[in-house]
């Protein structure tokens, strides 16, 4: 193998182990009591959802626990970020 290709698949683990400390630590998924049917892998999907549109609005040097903050007492501001409001046209460029 050669250095780059090493130093790409270093990375692809990390981007993927980045997501699941997101999702652990922000939503202390490792203690969830969901545990039947398809209920554990449907609330990974939304909360997997939830980062991702948050990365879509990140700013540089802004982390998502902060945006996770800012956002859970304005659900109305989630909703114009995925441009489900009336006031959305300037919601999704603007951020938080």
């Amino acid at each position: 193998m050669t250095p780059q290709q090493v130093l790409a698949i270093n990375r692809g683990h990390w981007s993927i182990a980045s997501l699941h400390y997101i999702s652990d630590w922000n939503y202390n998924e490792d203690r969830g009591q969901i545990r039947t049917g398809h209920g554990p892998a449907n609330v990974t999907r939304l909360r997997r959802f939830a980062i991702g549109v948050l990365k879509r609005f990140q700013k540089p040097g802004q982390y998502i626990p902060e945006m996770m903050r800012q956002l859970a007492p304005r659900p109305r501001q989630v909703l114009d970020y995925l441009r489900l409001t009336a006031h959305s046209a300037g919601a999704a460029t603007t951020g938080p």
